[in-house]
């Protein structure tokens, strides 16, 4: 008699490792238009208007200050709130970012920009951690909303340029550096990058 080989059990989909989603890929060229046409706004009523001087003195080619120092007043403003709970939460995200905590630092943001909609650099420490999680579409996204919040936003505008590049879109990553470059003039990494990039364009044959 002919033994009857057992067969295997079958598993059920619960018992199946998840399949990992595949990365939404960012709408670069969309968003370079976005991007740009924020930048030409106005920045909104709200901000601190000791921006306004930070940012002309950013324009002459020796800040009375310094560029960094000058740089480094900026973002002091930009991460600073009249909540104390929001300047304490934003500290704690920064902290959770560079422990690489990346669950804690997420929980963290996406609760200031739910709380705090209004406050750009809530959506740009977003973004950023986006960004360091190769979450392109998710940081384009917050980045968008940064600068909907503060147009002069030139370390969202650097990003951006950052994921252009990583996508395979020099032209929009020049085109965003160059902006965040009229910003700030003093941004010397960047600065070579936009060189960089303008050599490559002009060693292609037309």
């Amino acid at each position: 008699m002919k033994q009857e080989r057992k067969q295997p059990a079958l598993r059920s989909t619960a018992d199946r490792p998840p399949v990992a989603a595949a990365p939404r890929v960012p709408d670069i060229s969309g968003a370079l238009r976005r991007v740009l046409t924020l930048c030409d706004r106005p920045p909104p009523a709200g901000l601190p208007k000791r921006l306004d001087a930070l940012f002309r003195e950013l324009q002459r080619e020796k800040p009375p200050r310094g560029a960094e120092e000058t740089g480094d007043l900026i973002w002091a403003l930009w991460t600073d709130h009249s909540e104390p709970a929001a300047v304490d939460a934003m500290h704690a995200a920064i902290g959770q970012i560079v422990a690489k905590e990346s669950d804690r630092a997420r929980d963290t943001l996406d609760d200031l920009c739910a709380r705090y909609p209004d406050w750009a650099e809530a959506w740009n420490k977003r973004a950023t951690l986006a960004f360091m999680e190769t979450r392109d579409a998710d940081a384009v996204a917050d980045i968008v909303e940064t600068l909907a919040r503060e147009p002069r936003h030139y370390g969202a505008l650097a990003g951006f340029g950052q994921i252009a590049m990583r996508q395979g879109h020099p032209a929009a990553a020049l085109a965003a550096y160059e902006r965040a470059l009229i910003l700030n003039p003093h941004l010397n990494e960047l600065l070579k990058a936009a060189e960089d990039l303008r050599e490559l364009y002009a060693a292609r044959p037309n």
